[in-house]
C-alpha cells in the first residue's frame, strides 16, 4: 500500500487540473493564435507561467485503484501488475484467463 500522503497529493492534482482547465485551454488558444498580436500573445504566456505548475496535466501520475502502486500499472484497468494477478487469480476480472503452471 502506497503512503497515504502520496495518494492524497496525487488527488489535490486531479483535482486542481479539473478547476483549471478551461482557463488553461483559454490562455493556450490566445498563445497560439498567430493573428493576435506579439505583447498580447506573451501577456498570455506570462499568465500561464503563473498558474500553479500541479494545475497542469502532465503532473498527475497513473496510481493503482486498489493499492496506490505508481509504477506498473495497466492503463485499461487502473491496476498495477500485482492487483491485476491477485484479481484474476480469484476470476474477478472478465477476460482474463490467467494460466499458472
Amino acid at each position: 500500500m502506497a503512503k497515504k500522503s502520496s495518494i492524497e497529493k496525487n488527488n489535490r492534482r486531479k483535482r486542481m487540473v479539473k478547476n483549471a482547465a478551461a482557463k488553461r485551454e483559454r490562455l493556450k488558444a490566445i498563445i497560439a493564435d498567430k493573428k493576435l498580436p506579439m505583447e498580447e500573445r506573451f501577456a498570455a504566456t506570462l499568465k500561464l507561467a503563473e498558474m500553479p505548475r500541479n494545475s497542469s496535466a502532465t503532473r498527475i501520475r497513473l496510481r493503482c485503484e486498489l493499492s496506490g502502486r505508481p509504477r506498473s500499472n495497466y492503463r485499461k484497468n487502473k491496476l498495477s501488475r500485482i492487483a491485476l494477478r491477485e484479481l484474476g487469480s480469484k476470476g474477478m476480472v472478465p477476460g482474463l484467463v490467467k494460466s499458472s503452471w
